[in-house]
């Protein structure tokens, strides 16, 4: 039973903490569009995302109505369409097609954003693969909220170093054609060590080929009610610090589970997972860096802050998992810098560099996250950047990713605004060295031993 103290702690959640439920995100399998001629492909991939996310919008705001629960964003993932455009697009320019159309349905059935405009290429790219990764540039130039996600790596297959290649010069390609705009279109692109088929976060979130047909997945995000939280246990140890953490994602999470079970029950679509990542926004007060400095840090950056975020990453998962039935998608702590003030305040105050950033995705859920980079910095080095992350997430067994956004004419001391979710961010300073060589090799780094486990 849930008593009127709970209500009210809820609903202080919701009114004063920043409380809300980050997204319900639709995800949809295209793999009965397939079809070796364009334009009926296109046909079929909008009528179907038409059929199938008709209520989606609707629904949801009938829910956050109902219960009182901001729910901030309405999403839809789709299969990674390098799979379903492989009989039918023959040029980049075929795919770039498909992605207009998918922005021509996002808009009209009213979601936030489309994710799936993806390839999964860890081991090896086919044509199909290779097409889509090189129109990726011109699909998010040419589309307003279509987002790209490339996985290149896996602990059980290890690195595709050509992609990797190939990456950096097409994250700078994105920028060079959306310069106009701050190089926007590398926010919506992200590239992926171990990808979950289940993510509902954008932009990397696509439909896993080993998913149902149709279902709901969910995004809670309470940054706030946990620094609240712990402002209450200020100087005790760390046994009442956990505990406090753990007794709070516990509720956050709870929250989503009623979220995702209401908009399964009215929508007829399987709930999937939550993903219960503690995930910020610019608004102040929402911030997991404001969490690190609640535990004792001056600056997120100072010395212990790999701990300190150690000790929150585990404890929101280990609070979270009891209040759901199906935990997934990435789940843990984001630091993504242009989203999260604390974060932006510590770069601004040099605690806070990209060689820290990089320790930091050891232990949390992603990875380099909407960092702003030099204009001039060299594909290369946003390859070995990729690869250096992607490193982490083979041997460690996890999901990490790489979103920079090398913002063409800009340099270090100057910032870069976004707007909305996506806040603004410092241009951040770049290692100068060469790792040309390194990158230019070929071929692929392999799987780490611990990956034979059968």
């Amino acid at each position: 039973m849930i008593n009127i103290n709970e209500v009210l702690e809820t609903n202080d959640m919701i009114e004063k903490e920043n409380l809300d439920v980050r997204t319900i995100t639709l995800g949809i399998s295209l793999m009965d569009c397939i079809d070796s001629d364009l334009d009926r492909l296109n046909e079929k991939i909008y009528n179907k995302i038409k059929t199938v996310a008709k209520d989606l919008v609707a629904t949801g705001q009938a829910i956050e109505k109902e219960f009182g629960i901001p729910i901030v964003n309405k999403r839809i993932s789709v299969t990674p369409i390098a799979l379903i455009g492989g009989a039918a697009c023959k040029t980049p320019d075929d795919f770039v097609t498909i992605a207009k159309t998918l922005d021509k349905v996002r808009a009209e059935v009213g979601v936030n954003f489309l994710g799936g405009y993806s390839a999964l290429v860890s081991k090896g790219m086919t044509k199909a693969d290779e097409l889509l990764i090189r129109s990726i540039p011109k699909a998010l130039a040419e589309t307003e909220l279509v987002c790209s996600s490339v996985n290149l790596g896996s602990t059980k297959t290890g690195i595709n170093m050509d992609a990797v290649r190939l990456m950096g010069d097409i994250i700078k390609e994105t920028a060079e054609l959306t310069k106009e705009n701050d190089s926007i279109g590398c926010s919506k692109l992200v590239v992926f060590c171990n990808a979950p088929d289940d993510n509902p976060f954008m932009a990397g979130a696509f439909h896993g080929v080993t998913e149902a047909d149709a279902i709901i997945n969910v995004g809670v995000s309470g940054p706030g009610v946990v620094k609240t939280a712990l402002e209450s246990v200020r100087g005790k140890n760390f046994e009442v610090l956990c505990e406090t953490i753990k007794k709070t994602a516990f509720k956050v999470t709870r929250v989503g589970q009623l979220v995702a079970q209401e908009a399964s029950k009215r929508l007829g679509i399987p709930f999937g997972i939550i993903d219960l990542s503690l995930a910020p926004t610019p608004a102040i007060g929402d911030s997991v860096a404001d969490i690190l400095c609640e535990i004792g840090l001056e600056y997120a950056g100072a010395p212990g802050t790999t701990a300190a975020l150690a000790l929150l990453n585990d404890q929101v998962k280990k609070g979270g998992v009891m209040a759901s039935s199906y935990v997934g998608g990435l789940s843990g702590a984001f630091i993504p810098v242009s989203e999260d003030q604390g974060m932006i305040d510590a770069v601004n105050a040099g605690a806070l560099t990209l060689e820290k950033l990089e320790a930091m995705t050891c232990v949390c859920s992603v990875g380099l996250d909407m960092i702003a980079i030099p204009g001039d910095t060299k594909a290369t080095t946003i390859a070995g950047m990729i690869a250096d992350e992607l490193a982490i997430g083979m041997i460690n067994q996890k999901t990490t990713a790489v979103r920079v956004i090398p913002v063409i004419g800009k340099g270090v001391g100057e910032s870069v605004e976004f707007g909305g979710l996506l806040g603004y961010a410092p241009i951040m300073p770049v290692n100068p060295f060469s790792c040309d060589a390194f990158v230019n090799r070929g071929g692929r780094i392999p799987a780490p031993i611990h990956s034979f486990k059968n």
